[in-house]
């Protein structure tokens, strides 16, 4: 099913004004989700997420790369929560490096969004993660569910 134009528009809206999104990893072989403040890349060809390694998720990312993303509009109190809009990236995890020529603009970028987090940047403890998606699945509403590749995510940033 192709996603019509609106719902890119709304989808892209989701991903860029939502600020926490849930993450799965995989701990001792279970699922483990936690929440994380995450910036999209600007063409949704990447999520990154700043941690701590002494977090649990950021453990289980180190152990296994195989992550889940969800990012949901917020609950507003309709009869139906079930027909929220939300978006489920399966996806690969790895640590951004330092040294990576786009760090310091993807740093700025996250400040930008989180000022409050600037003080975490020097604890040695934090760096910033990159999720890359594998597959994506979009729920716009009942019975409104759409499959998304990578490539297809990078159409919807542009909208």
């Amino acid at each position: 099913m192709v996603l019509e134009a609106e719902l890119e528009k709304k989808l892209a809206a989701l991903i860029r004004s939502t600020r926490v999104a849930g993450l799965g990893t995989l701990r001792e072989g279970a699922p483990l989700v936690s929440m994380v403040a995450y910036l999209p890349a600007t063409d949704f060809s990447a999520f990154y997420v700043h941690v701590s390694r002494l977090a649990q998720h950021t453990q289980d990312m180190s152990a296994d790369a195989r992550v889940g993303l969800m990012i949901s509009e917020s609950d507003d109190g309709r009869d139906d929560p079930q027909t929220l809009a939300r978006l489920s990236i399966l996806g690969v995890a790895g640590q951004f490096d330092k040294e990576h020529e786009e760090y310091a603009t993807i740093q700025s970028d996250y400040l930008e969004r989180y000022p409050q987090s600037a003080p975490l940047f020097g604890f040695g403890d934090f760096g910033l993660w990159q999720i890359i998606p594998k597959s994506a699945r979009f729920v716009a509403g009942f019975a409104q569910t759409y499959n998304l590749t990578p490539n297809a995510l990078k159409r919807i940033s542009k909208g």
